[in-house]
This record gives structure tokens, C-alpha cells and sequence, in this order.
């Protein structure tokens, strides 16, 4: 890690929330007046939408149905594990960004001048200047592949998971898939099943290796995912909040208490509160982290 340029990054899978995480994140900087630089994960996938259909279709003839998004074989890792390094030693690196859908590509085709399609990547750019720490968002924000010998840990300041009970992951991304990319109900299981060995791997390591972890849990049944009408809500639900080392952060845990109303502690390093007060815990919790990197920062910057 580097004190001198703050890495933060928010790592969770698929329909996970990590959304969620990054607008609580946006709205400290915004209020703190914070120059962040905001590192796109999906911006890390090594093919584009038509080569993974590619990829995935060829994988199939061979006898292999574990083609993924969340493993290190449609994904550069070692460029992830660059952009922190970079940044952590320059204060800059560079970015691009994977376009979801034809908003993102007309949007961006007219800001670079040049034809992109949806599904594919826009050139590799420079970073805005004068960032005071970037923000990543994505599926390995944490990721480790001793294979590659890839770990991204070391050049994290800041490592944030986004893990909610897995069945509510699940109805997440059914009903997203759904609704945003048209996929009906047995594709987005043959997904999740194609998905498994990457994710047992790849994602679920990463959430023993963050400073916090935010889990999600319903207070309602969602004993079977896939055939939920709605998604439970955060008033249907409490969030688990768990800190590796909460003296690395001096986490105030009576003050937490006080502040967030019927909050609790479930073990030493762990407080639950209401869904409902889980920006309020986010902010309250996150903004004193973020203005302790940026003080210790700003004398190794002169």
C-alpha cells in the first residue's frame, strides 16, 4: 500500500451491491470536498462482450462450461495489479471504460470522436489530474492468483467488501439481469452456474482479505432464489458489518451504538444495524477512514 496516494477499493460479486457502496462512497467526496478518481472493475476484462460469447461457445464444444467473468481467464489481472501500483507510486494511471449499454457507447463516442459499440472497451486514458486518492468498484478488488502471481493487496489502503447472503446476491442479479440486459430466468441460472469454480476461487477469498465487510442479510425467506417476486428491501433486512482489525482504524464502536439506532454488536469486531441506516453506518463509519489516508497523505506529497 501507499500512504502517499491511497488505493480504496471496493470489491464484491455480481449483483452484490457494490454499487450501492460506491454512491455512499461518492457522496463523502462530494460533501468533503475530495478529488477522487473513480477505477471502473469492469474495465479490467481482457475480451469484449462478443469474444466472451466467443470464448464461452468454444469452452462449451471442449467440455468446458466454467468460462467466467469472475476468473483470471476473461480478466487482466496483472494490469489491475499495475493501475494500484501505479498509482500508489505516481499518484496517476491510466483508466478505460467497458461500455454496458448503448447510452454508455453513444456517450462516449461522442466525447472521443470515433465509432464504439456496446459491449466493447474505449481507449486507455490518463487519469484526471490532481486526484487526491482513486476509488475502485468491481469484482476483484482484492483478487490474489498465485498462478499468475498476482496478488493486489499490497497496493490497497482501503479494502471494502460487499457480501450480502448469498441467495440475496442471487435474486439481485436475476432481477437486474432481468430487467437491464434482457436475460430471462434459465439464462441467468446457467450464468451463475458457469460461474461456481471462479467464484469459490476468485471472489469469495477476497472477503478474508478486506479491512470491512458489509453483508447484507434478509429478515424475510428467500429459501429459493430463483423463483422470488421482489427483491426484499432494506427495510426486510440487517447489515452485518465486520472489521478485520478494528484498532487500524480506531473504530469507535460506542459511538457507532449512540448514532445508529437499534445497532448492536454480535461479536468483538462485528456491529449489525438496520438496513435501513445502511448509508447512515456507511458514511459515519467510511468519512473519518477517508480523512485519516488523506491527512497522512498530504505531507508525503511535498
Amino acid at each position: 500500500m501507499s500512504a502517499k496516494h491511497p488505493v480504496v477499493a471496493v470489491t464484491g460479486s455480481s449483483g452484490a451491491g457494490t454499487t450501492y457502496v460506491r454512491d455512499a462512497f461518492i457522496n463523502i467526496f462530494r460533501r468533503e470536498g475530495i478529488n477522487a478518481g473513480i477505477i471502473e472493475g469492469d474495465s479490467f476484462h481482457s475480451l469484449t462482450r462478443e469474444e466472451f460469447k466467443q470464448g464461452v461457445e468454444e469452452a462449451t464444444n471442449r467440455g468446458d462450461n466454467h468460462l467466467s467473468h469472475f476468473g483470471p481467464r476473461a480478466n487482466d489481472f496483472k494490469a489491475l495489479q499495475n493501475c494500484f501500483k501505479e498509482y500508489g507510486e505516481h499518484g496517476t494511471t491510466k483508466q478505460r471504460h467497458y461500455l454496458h449499454n448503448k447510452e454508455e457507447a453513444d456517450n462516449h463516442s461522442l466525447r472521443l470522436n470515433m465509432p464504439l459499440k456496446v459491449g466493447e472497451f474505449t481507449p486507455w486514458e490518463d487519469i484526471p489530474d490532481n486526484t487526491e486518492l482513486i476509488l475502485y468498484e468491481g469484482l476483484h478488488g482484492m483478487v490474489v492468483d498465485q498462478e499468475q502471481d498476482i496478488d493486489v493487496t499490497p497496493y490497497v489502503d482501503l479494502g471494502i467488501g460487499v457480501v450480502p447472503s448469498v441467495n440475496l446476491e442471487w435474486i439481485q442479479k436475476i432481477h437486474r439481469d432481468h430487467a437491464e440486459r434482457g436475460y430471462n430466468e434459465q439464462q441467468v441460472i446457467d450464468t451463475i452456474l458457469r460461474r461456481m469454480p471462479d467464484y469459490i476461487n476468485y471472489i469469495t477469498p477476497q472477503f478474508s482479505l478486506t479491512d470491512m465487510n458489509f453483508q447484507r442479510v434478509p429478515m424475510v425467506d428467500t429459501s429459493n432464489p430463483f423463483i422470488a417476486r421482489d427483491i426484499p428491501s432494506l427495510d426486510e433486512s440487517k447489515v452485518v458489518i465486520r472489521f478485520q482489525r478494528p484498532s487500524k482504524y480506531n473504530i469507535d464502536f460506542p459511538f457507532l451504538l449512540d448514532m445508529i439506532e437499534h445497532s448492536f454488536m454480535s461479536r468483538r469486531n462485528t456491529i449489525v444495524v438496520p438496513g435501513n441506516k445502511m448509508s447512515l453506518a456507511m458514511e459515519t463509519i467510511l468519512t473519518p477512514i477517508l480523512e485519516r489516508l488523506l491527512e497522512e497523505s498530504k505531507p508525503l506529497q511535498q
